[in-house]
């Protein structure tokens, strides 16, 4: 069978279906799924056995080695509808962990493992961008609970709040065999699977060549293929030891915002253990031992192993080449200084002695002599934890934040760390940290390559942050938001009525938290824009009065679904799930997928009513402020939330997925959602006088601004993916190991780049520049285009005309100004109200 062909079966197979999203009405516009529930989200390349299986043809050369590579499907999954129905099995935790689990180790339990507390990040002036949001409980009115479906029971050592949607996740979830990525490398517990059936971790670095392509576009221009994906099961190296077998347990320990520590034992209650610290971006991939025989195994097999000297005393290093050409380094580090004496049995086994006690590093050489030189001169130490650091100088519009990591191991206080930065880092880099930089480079799954950073800690500087940036349109180029015509205004206040008279309960008293969100923030919007835009308040007055009676309703928690206090992970949830045991209600918000779409808007509409009317924050800012800290409570030891729940200060934007395994990692679907959620922030610290909250927000924005383009947003000059996968403009969604130009909800093109447009705001036309808007509209929605604008359905089309002004109001401006006007072309959480006003105020529409 032809390797397109394949593609063609897989994506089928990968799709969600839903039902009613064929033909979707301005209403019920974006009903997706961002980051659905299932279990196995992708392609799995033999790590699971319980789905069925088709064998992938030999794509990759380098995998000529008679290593069976199967591909797993999973079954199309619809949200449930049965109130009856418990969570799927997939997504609950294993009982495997109720014996007595391994502690974690302490630092002095081998020589070797020296710690250096963390180093002071770097000198930075300015407002502090991460000062705690509060320390107290949650409001009253919303009850804790105790009894969340998915139970941790694979975490040791934490009290604390847990981090749900971070890159680690899979070790605790569903069979824990998922791969977790580190970038730029990918781990996983082998856990009997593959051709040396280990028990160990498995450690892979995905070269270009061995992507898996979706067929081809015949329509989008360039004719782009509509995904590539990693394969996950490729076990180029595992750390193991002789011990290890099918009675061995894992868990996971002292899980934070951008590290946790991997504990795998020979079995629960054993005092014998190897311990790994996952850290993002981390040079070697280490494993500390206590007391095993240590194996180092190959599901690829060796061509060849070779000891070479020393770099340095107490260090031993080795070097292996694999079947498929690639060089791999080894580094030991004896707990008492003895020769480890590793020694290779057969092409997939290298054993050591036994009784080790000591560190192991593994990483992958592409630079010959040099990369060896850069290891060399970092390994033996390795990063456990990270502290990050950020301050805004606002009369400059100039933002600073940094990575400090503590370490650990072998002559700490000389040998510097090596890290790997991604692109969007790089570009960022202060010159101290640029000089740093190395030749040494490698391939990452969906952030394009890393580049190896000799040092402790990194600082990025953000130049341009959007500091004028307020509620009315925003001009990103002068960042200013010159005033409206009067003929503009006029139009503003003949369109308003027919919208402010629409029923506000309705529309935002939902069984949803994300739709009533939209409602809210529809309504909030077009509140402000009466008043503040239209100048003439006393039209908005009885909207406004309507919008805060909602509001009151979900802040006295009173709505379809109530919100609870999970006291098991820590975090403010929806109770839907509890009550239906339907996973995916609500886009799974109860398992904490989508939580900053969702509390985004409700902080949004917070921010705008609080600044219309000041006397209204002290009654809700206790509420709102929750919601803050259940997304992305800044600092680490707030009590009742962790540490930025969905940003990823390295991934540079958020993921939505939740508690949910996931074969291909995290995803997110909707990048604008993203930047609504840090746009939010920003105006919501604004509104109650939290400088470091306002602070935060524009420093994020800006971080997205750079990484949305890096990774998301696609111009023609992008290099961080696949050439032949540019030309789709947009990621699609983007997981962690694969990136596939479609939507949870349907394939219409209009819903693969709008979904990235939602809501349109101010904040739009910083995070989606107008080079890039230009190249996506000529290609996709032109008259020329394969599916002009002009002939899109629904809600859809206004969204696209709404983002047309940011390169082209004037006719944004003619298409929302017509009469009489079909208003099934506004998306129910949008108005035309706000919609003409956007248009008007960058460029378009009647002048003064």
């Amino acid at each position: 069978m032809s390797s397109w062909l394949v593609a063609i079966l897989i994506m089928m197979t990968m799709r969600r279906f839903f039902p009613g999203t064929q033909a979707l009405p301005h209403c019920a516009l974006h009903q997706d799924c961002h980051a659905y529930p299932n279990g196995t989200d992708g392609l799995d390349f033999g790590l699971t056995s319980q789905l069925p299986r088709t064998t992938l043809p030999a794509a990759p050369a380098s995998l000529s080695v008679g290593i069976s590579i199967t591909i797993s499907i999973p079954l199309p999954i619809r949200p449930s509808t049965t109130a009856s129905q418990p969570p799927p099995s997939s997504i609950t935790s294993s009982a495997a962990s109720s014996s007595p689990a391994p502690t974690a180790p302490s630092s002095s339990s081998s020589s070797t493992s020296t710690l250096v507390p963390l180093p002071k990040p770097p000198p930075m002036n300015g407002q502090n961008a991460f000062e705690p949001v509060g320390t107290g409980p949650p409001p009253a009115n919303i009850p804790s609970r105790g009894d969340h479906p998915v139970k941790p029971d694979h975490i040791v050592g934490s009290t604390g709040p847990i981090p749900t949607n971070k890159f680690f996740a899979n070790f605790f979830l569903g069979s824990q065999t998922g791969p977790s990525f580190t970038h730029p490398y990918g781990v996983a517990w082998a856990k009997g699977k593959g051709p040396v059936t280990s028990y160990g971790l498995m450690v892979s670095n995905i070269e270009l060549n061995q992507l898996a392509f979706g067929p081809m576009s015949q329509s989008i221009p360039g004719n782009p293929v509509q995904f590539y994906i990693n394969p996950t099961g490729i076990q180029s190296m595992i750390l193991s030891a002789a011990e290890l077998g099918p009675s061995s347990v894992l868990v996971v320990s002292k899980p934070s915002a951008f590290s946790a520590t991997i504990l795998l034992s020979p079995d629960p209650g054993s005092t014998s253990h190897i311990a790994f610290p996952l850290v993002q971006g981390m040079g070697f991939v280490t494993a500390v031992y206590t007391k095993l025989q240590p194996t180092v195994q190959s599901g690829v097999f060796f061509r060849q192993f070779e000891q070479l000297g020393s770099p340095k005393p107490g260090l031993f290093k080795y070097r292996v080449t694999l079947e498929d050409g690639t060089a791999w380094l080894i580094y030991v580090t004896s707990a008492d200084g003895t020769d480890p004496q590793l020694r290779l049995e057969d092409h997939s086994l290298i054993r050591g002695i036994g009784g080790f006690s000591g560190t192991i590093q593994i990483c992958k050489n592409p630079l010959g002599g040099e990369g060896e030189g850069i290891y060399d001169r970092s390994a033996g130490v390795y990063a456990v934890e990270v502290q990050l650091a950020g301050f805004v100088v606002a009369d400059q519009q100039t933002g600073t934040y940094s990575f400090s990591w503590e370490k650990q191991g072998l002559d700490v206080s000389t040998t510097p760390l090596l890290m790997f930065a991604l692109p969007h880092h790089c570009d960022s880099f202060d010159k101290n940290t640029k000089s740093r930089m190395t030749g040494l480079h490698l391939r990452t799954t969906t952030k394009g390559m890393a580049t190896g950073i000799v040092g402790d800690s990194w600082t990025m500087v953000e130049t341009s942050l959007p500091i004028s940036l307020g509620f009315a349109p925003w001009n990103a180029q002068s960042k200013t938001s010159p005033p409206l015509s009067e003929p503009a205004k006029e139009k503003l206040k003949t369109v308003a009525p027919t919208e402010l008279n629409q029923d506000i309960h309705q529309q935002t008293y939902l069984d949803s938290m994300y739709f009533s969100g939209k409602g809210f923030g529809k309504f909030s919007m077009l509140v402000y824009t009466v008043e503040k835009l239209a100048e003439d308040p006393s039209l908005a007055e009885n909207a406004f009065r309507l919008l805060k009676e909602a509001f009151a309703k979900f802040v006295r928690n009173e709505q379809k679904w109530p919100l609870v206090y999970d006291t098991v992970w820590k975090g403010i949830v929806s109770s839907g799930s509890y009550v239906t045991r339907d996973p995916g209600l609500d886009f799974g918000n109860t398992y904490y997928n989508d939580h900053h779409f969702h509390y985004g808007y409700f902080i949004l509409s917070a921010a705008i009513m609080g600044t219309l009317d000041p006397s209204w924050i002290a009654g809700n800012k206790d509420w709102v402020n929750a919601l803050v800290r259940d997304v992305s409570t800044p600092v680490p030891d707030d009590p009742f939330f962790p540490c930025f729940r969905s940003f990823d200060w390295y991934n540079g934007h958020s993921w939505a997925k939740g508690l949910f395994e996931s074969y291909d990692g995290k995803d997110e679907e909707s990048s604008s959602e993203d930047a609504l959620f840090a746009y939010a922030l920003k105006l919501w610290g604004k509104a109650i006088g939290d400088a470091s909250m306002e602070a935060r927000g524009n420093l994020m924005l800006a971080v997205l601004a750079r990484s949305l383009h890096a990774y998301f947003l696609l111009r023609s000059d992008n290099v961080n993916h696949p050439a032949n996968f540019i030309a789709n403009k947009v990621t699609g969604i983007l997981f962690e190991n694969k990136v596939d130009h479609t939507t949870y909800f349907g394939t219409n093109l209009e819903y693969i780049q709008g979904i990235h447009m939602i809501p349109l705001t101010a904040s739009s036309s910083y995070t989606r520049d107008q080079l890039f808007v230009k190249e996506e509209w000529e290609a996709m929605f032109a008259e020329t285009a394969f599916t002009p604008a002009s002939k899109v359905q629904g809600g859809w089309q206004g969204i696209l005309f709404a983002n047309l002004a940011l390169i082209d109001p004037s006719t944004s401006w003619e298409f929302f100004s017509r009469d009489p006007f079909d208003y099934s072309k506004i998306d129910g959480g949008a108005t035309r109200t706000w919609y003409l006003a956007f248009a008007a105020g960058l460029g378009g529409g009647p002048r003064l």
